[in-house]
């Protein structure tokens, strides 16, 4: 009998430190962080990259991804990134934003950035909620969907429409890659690693700026199983946000 050889085939990313995980059971954070740190190790760039953490659940990316941190006041990470990059153009800068961060009271500022053709990365994760105060709702919570603060759902009159961030970022000049992904699924998983890839690869160039949105799993405030919030993604949310590239000028 032919001696049987191994041969490693999945490993933790050398960027990503040796801590468990404190997120909830089901939530995508640490999938995320995983591909974030897998882009991380194949550029080779844990040595010049800064990140910039806005305020929610991924606020403690700092004790889970081996590079420098820097925290940014709440929605204010594009700006505290185009700072750092503006002094350091060698530096690599991404920022990781929640929903709230990124499109309630940061909208302004990922917008004006975005226009600017600020050469950053942004790591968006929607979970269609508040996740860390309490499950308010979001800009970007579904209509029907019921939240802390929509006990009876989210009615479009009156408490708006579901915020398209992709959409609305690659429709501005400045954008140069724009991609929405999923992690419910291994199929997604890897699909949505590529994207990481080629919106570093954007920044790499110096072609501007770059963002990937994450559909993530909350089953805590969503009052879900982890496996039911698996299909709450697919069911629910990729009707309202479809997956897919929406830009991508790097061709």
């Amino acid at each position: 009998m032919a001696e049987l050889t191994k041969k490693k085939v999945f490993g933790r990313p050398s960027s990503l430190k040796e801590s468990a995980f404190h997120f909830c059971p089901g939530c995508h954070h640490g999938v995320v962080h995983r591909l974030v740190a897998e882009a991380v190790d194949h550029f080779k760039l844990a040595d010049s990259t800064v990140a910039v953490i806005g305020v929610g659940c991924g606020v403690f990316l700092y004790d889970y991804l081996a590079v420098d941190c820097c925290e940014a006041p709440h929605g204010r990470a594009p700006a505290v990134a185009t700072g750092i990059k503006r002094v350091n153009p060698d530096t690599f800068v991404l920022t990781y934003q929640g929903d709230g961060d990124l499109a309630a009271i940061g909208i302004s500022e990922i917008i004006h950035a975005a226009n600017r053709q600020e050469n950053i990365t942004v790591i968006f994760v929607n979970n269609s909620l508040y996740g860390m105060t309490g499950g308010q709702m979001a800009p970007t919570t579904l209509p029907g969907q019921k939240t802390t603060t929509t006990p009876a759902g989210r009615k479009p009159r009156g408490d708006g429409y579901p915020m398209q961030m992709s959409e609305l970022i690659a429709s501005l000049p400045g954008s140069v890659f724009v991609a929405r992904a999923a992690c419910h699924t291994p199929a997604h998983i890897r699909q949505a690693g590529k994207a990481v890839r080629r919106a570093f690869s954007a920044q790499l160039e110096g072609r501007g700026f770059s963002m990937v949105e994450f559909l993530s799993a909350c089953p805590t405030n969503w009052r879900l199983s982890p496996e039911e919030a698996l299909r709450f993604i697919e069911e629910k949310m990729i009707p309202v946000y479809p997956l897919g590239i929406f830009k991508d000028e790097l061709t």
